[in-house]
């Protein structure tokens, strides 16, 4: 499996755990330091699913893919709603990308002083979506 490095040259590790998982279109959480108290952080990324994973998932079973596009976004929420329905009252969308493959993926994240290390399966966090 190969790591992607980012366009400085050094390599930004992606545990295999997690490489697999966004190649399998598994979405993945980053919490990260709050801009204020009473508020919760968290950077998602999104595997885009194409109907070559559909016609997969209709058979029973997902696709890998390494040339996935992703959708990245950084979302600001009100701390005291992360439980609720209405956890999106408040939220503020900090910024959104989309990037095409891993490389791509990894150079954004660097450019966004975040390192994959820190992605984790969404159940593992308190984001609310």
């Amino acid at each position: 499996m190969s790591t992607p490095a980012d366009p400085t040259g050094s390599t930004r590790q992606w545990p295999a755990d997690t490489l697999t998982a966004l190649r399998l279109g598994q979405r993945l959480v980053a919490e990260l330091p709050v801009s204020q108290p009473g508020r919760r952080a968290f950077v998602d990324i999104t595997p885009r699913m194409t109907t070559a994973d559909t016609e997969a998932r209709n058979r029973g079973w997902k696709r890998a893919d390494h040339a996935r596009t992703f959708t990245l976004q950084h979302w600001d929420y009100a701390a005291d709603r992360l439980d609720g329905f209405d956890y999106d009252v408040g939220a503020i969308l900090v910024k959104a990308s989309t990037v095409a493959g891993e490389l791509d993926l990894t150079a954004t994240l660097a450019a966004w002083h975040l390192h994959p290390d820190q992605f984790g399966y969404p159940w593992r966090t308190d984001d609310p979506q």
